[in-house]
């Protein structure tokens, strides 16, 4: 005899209906607070006179807390409650058992934190990040020092809100990377570390490849309309978004159908514009491929740093890296700078763009080099926030630590400790895991994309993306928040995390290019 789902009775129905009505009012007052504040951080990164700052941290700091009295208001709490009786009825992926499952969960994370610390913490940030953009040029790690010093007081007031954990930066982690911690990310780490380096070693043994293609000039103007073909091509609407400069280039979402880029352009090298636009534009298509149902709600946003990191690495550098993606596009960029490119053949191109080297900066680090500057970012800001090491020692232990790891170190700390915007912009502990974790993700989720549509190779040296988009607006993109990320990454690949799948792309990519046994 066949079991049959209790049907609520009509009355339960309506009055749960009208609950969820009242959710999704409730949240979407919650999340327009949060996109205000999101366009005056724009704003300040973009066009915001340099006098602006003071008032702009009053302004964030206003919005941010007006936000977080409406996320941990006791009415939304019995609201949450009131409607879990009605959602265990409901199938468990449903938009709405998923929406009030996800509400409940954030709801009791803001509990926990007081009202006046995230006005405090918002302040800071801006304050913090206006300083930043003067002392990073003028190389003056001294006047940064107090606000990192309070950055790493504020990371470890936030993690006392949930203590008792098993390390400092657990709640930081897991603000980011939903699941992850200290010792996991560690372990994660170890592993992918082991095999990177015999890579790196072999390679930078070796002789570098040529790169002088890419050093200029390279007029503004141009790079940046052919970048706007490139990521339009991918799949970025323009019409949902758009591009600006700034420092340090981020994506950042106003609404489902106003998510924005910035870039930076050097006239002296044409990798670096090129390639933050398809970077900052995987993190865009990704927010514009989320359902629409979802957006302003907890659900209405990439699940997490290291599922839209894998996003923004495989659109940059698995796609925008690629052999077949330059034999469509090369011509139209030696005809876009035909004095510097018309005699340089694609090979020697596509060798220039994938040049492994020793490298100061991470955002222009290649793909072998880059996580181990990913990982002494984590292993540096850990030690600062479990109090082994004091902020003012800090220049010197980055510059001891690339020197162990990279073979180098910088002379000053404009290429060394300020580099980074993200220790400068509110507090230590929680961002730079997800680049690895994305690295390797992003190559995980390729392998399924290719697996269930072996054309996708071909199609990208065409210059067609639709196939492989489809596949992850299907399996990733319009699903937002719904699932945790290791449930996500699991349904999408039918695995969980791995790193075999990264590590086998890079021995075969740059085995082939460096003649590695």
């Amino acid at each position: 005899m066949s079991q049959s789902r209790t049907i609520p009775a009509a009355s339960t129905v309506s009055c749960a209906e009208t609950r969820l009505t009242e959710l999704r009012k409730r949240l979407l007052e919650i999340s327009d607070l949060g996109y205000a504040a999101a366009v005056l951080g724009w704003d300040q990164a973009t066009y915001m006179p340099a006098a602006g700052a003071p008032a702009r941290g009053r302004q964030k700091a206003m919005l941010s807390r007006l936000a977080h009295e409406r996320a941990t208001d006791p009415d939304l709490g019995r609201l949450l409650d009131g409607l879990q009786t009605h959602v265990e009825a409901l199938h468990t992926d449903s938009d709405e058992a998923c929406l009030v499952r996800v509400a409940l969960r954030e709801f009791e994370r803001a509990t926990r934190v007081p009202a006046d610390f995230v006005s405090r913490r918002a302040e800071h940030g801006a304050r913090s990040y206006d300083a930043w953009t003067r002392a990073r040029p003028a190389d003056d790690f001294a006047t940064m020092r107090p606000y990192l010093e309070k950055g790493t007081e504020l990371a470890r007031e936030y993690a006392g809100f949930f203590a008792p954990c098993a390390a400092i930066a657990d709640p930081l982690i897991d603000r980011s990377d939903d699941g992850m911690t200290t010792a996991s990310v560690r372990a994660l780490f170890d592993a992918l570390r082991a095999d990177l380096v015999p890579i790196a070693n072999a390679i930078c043994d070796q002789a570098p490849a040529d790169d002088s293609c890419l050093r200029g000039p390279f007029d503004e103007g141009p790079q940046l309309a052919f970048a706007t073909l490139a990521i339009e091509a991918i799949g970025y609407d323009m019409r949902r978004g758009r591009m600006d400069k700034t420092h340090h280039p981020f994506c950042t979402k106003f609404s489902g159908d106003d998510v924005r880029i910035t870039t930076r352009v050097r006239l002296d090298d044409l990798s670096d514009a090129l390639f933050s636009c398809m970077h900052e534009a995987g993190h865009a298509i990704y927010e514009q491929g989320v359902a629409s149902a979802l957006v302003g709600t907890p659900l209405g946003h990439g699940v997490s740093a290291g599922v839209h990191e894998s996003q923004s690495r495989m659109w940059e550098n698995m796609v925008g890296r690629s052999r077949g993606f330059w034999e469509h596009f090369y011509p139209a960029l030696q005809r876009t700078f035909p004095a510097q490119l018309q005699a340089v053949p694609l090979e020697t191109f596509y060798r220039a763009i994938n040049k492994v080297q020793r490298s100061l900066i991470r955002t222009d680090a290649d793909e072998v080099t880059y996580n181990l500057h990913v990982m002494m970012r984590f292993d540096l800001e850990i030690d600062m926030l479990e109090g082994r090491l004091a902020v003012k020692d800090l220049p010197e232990a980055w510059r001891a630590r690339m020197q162990a790891d990279l073979g180098l170190a910088p002379a000053d700390d404009r290429d060394g400790c300020l580099q980074d915007v993200h220790w400068y912009s509110g507090w230590i502990g929680g961002a730079f895991q997800g680049y690895t974790i994305g690295n390797i993700l992003a190559a995980q989720l390729y392998d399924a994309a290719v697996a269930a549509h072996p054309s996708i190779p071909t199609e990208i040296g065409e210059g067609a993306y639709d196939t492989l988009s489809g596949w992850l607006c299907d399996r990733v993109y319009r699903h937002g928040a719904k699932f945790r990320p290791d449930e996500l990454i699991e349904r999408a690949t039918g695995a969980p995390l791995a790193i075999a799948p990264y590590v086998a792309y890079l021995r075969g990519k740059y085995g082939a290019l460096y003649q590695l046994s």
